[in-house]
């Protein structure tokens, strides 16, 4: 495939390396169900617990590329590698109390391993082909999250759950030696360019790029409505008739249309200019809501998941890249650290906002969903006027037909 050819093979052995890490990494999918099976911890005391290895995933990925450019990408990401497959190991030996520590530890060191793989992307790819790049890597994400779950069932099946610890750490650990022998130890994907002494901090870089600023903003607003398929929509569909298999279903045809169509798609719309297919991928996610406003059919669900999918497709992979190439060479690490860590957030504020929400007015909460969406679709296509965008031709909406078009200068 012409995409694969189109990333260096250094990051084409890192994507071997995060699908078996994706493989392995399913001790979180069923997190809650050990907590509440073998573990003996009621629902609310699971919820916390599990909150607060959010909290620490989420913060990894915010902090992660400081370490990156400081010392090093390849560093951070056999560091946090480490970390987070040791605990792992040892995890379902520890007593209650002690997971309070160890699951955010966990989760914080496997944000740092997120935030560093997408850096080490950025830097390895040349700007023009990043799209591609972290298309490859989100494939991979993907085709090892696809085939984690159903293995990790089966361990739980035939062992116990204290299994999937077991070995989600010790295939971190191999991740890391894999990681360690594919990576060069020196160069560009071990550490960033030294900054001039002269060059401006990095809050005056960010201010310097308000598109990014105004993308940044707009993806965690998206990513509150993009996570509720893994909270409140499985629940939405139980009240109204439709079993966990339907539920099912759906998600698996989110897998399948992502691994079928991202690369081919990132190809396709290399050439588009970013910001109008990150707002037509955002907009499109808040039409996928806007499907069950008026109705709690089969057809609507079926909607929505496409609807979110294809908006997914163009949106994900494509702000990823339009973040690394407006990153200066010395903050790359902690541009994609800002993304990864907005990419990730609804992990945190979905669940709870969009529960309390369905519990007090349920009626609200898709039309607030596709509409917060659409204004962060918008909030995108302005900032295409912004200084910082990137020049050229600008096609607008893909939503929309007819011809390109260029931006308004200014």
């Amino acid at each position: 495939m012409k995409t694969l050819r189109e990333v260096p093979r250094t990051v084409r052995l890192l994507c071997c390396g995060i699908f078996f890490n994706a493989v392995v990494s399913f001790t979180f999918v069923y997190l809650f169900v050990w907590l509440t099976g073998p573990r003996g911890l009621t629902v609310a005391q699971a919820g916390v617990l599990s909150g607060i290895g959010g909290v620490g995933l989420v913060a990894g990925n915010f902090t992660g590329g400081w370490f990156g450019d400081r010392y090093g990408h390849r560093r951070a990401l056999l560091a946090g590698a480490a970390v987070s497959g040791g605990v792992l190991c040892v995890i379902a030996l520890l007593p209650v109390a002690a997971l309070y520590a160890a699951l955010p530890l966990a989760q914080y060191a496997s944000g740092v391993v997120r935030s560093a793989n997408s850096a080490l992307v950025a830097v390895s790819v040349p700007e023009g082909s990043r799209r591609q790049g972290f298309a490859v890597m989100r494939f991979a994400s993907n085709a090892g999250f696809t085939v984690g779950p159903p293995l990790g069932a089966l361990v739980a099946a035939r062992f116990s759950y204290d299994w999937l610890f077991l070995a989600d750490g010790i295939g971190t650990l191999l991740f890391a030696a894999y990681a360690s022998r594919v990576l060069p130890a020196h160069g560009a994907v071990q550490s960033p360019r030294p900054r001039d002494a002269d060059a401006p901090g990095f809050r005056s870089e960010l201010r310097a790029r308000p598109a990014v600023l105004v993308l940044l903003a707009a993806i965690v607003c998206v990513d509150l409505v993009y996570r509720q398929q893994y909270s409140t929509l499985p629940v939405f569909l139980g009240d109204h008739g439709f079993d966990a298999q339907v539920y099912g279903w759906l998600i698996a045809v989110n897998g399948g249309v992502i691994l079928c169509l991202e690369l081919p798609a990132a190809h396709a719309l290399r050439k588009r200019a970013p910001l109008s297919v990150v707002g037509s991928g955002l907009l499109l996610v808040g039409l996928g809501y806007a499907a069950l406003v008026p109705s709690a059919s089969l057809g609507a669900a079926v909607a929505l998941m496409v609807s979110l999918t294809l908006g997914e497709i163009l949106y994900k992979t494509t702000a990823t890249a339009y973040v690394a190439d407006q990153a200066p060479a010395h903050a790359q690490g902690r541009f994609q650290s800002l993304y990864a860590g907005a990419s990730i957030s609804g992990q945190v504020l979905a669940p709870p906002l969009g529960g309390a929400l369905y519990a007090s007015a349920p009626g609200l909460l898709w039309p607030l969903c596709a509409g917060l969406a659409a204004l962060a679709g918008l909030a995108v296509l302005w900032a295409r006027r912004l200084p910082g965008a990137p020049a050229g031709a600008d096609t607008g909406p893909l939503l929309e037909t007819g011809s390109p078009r260029r931006a308004a200068a200014g």
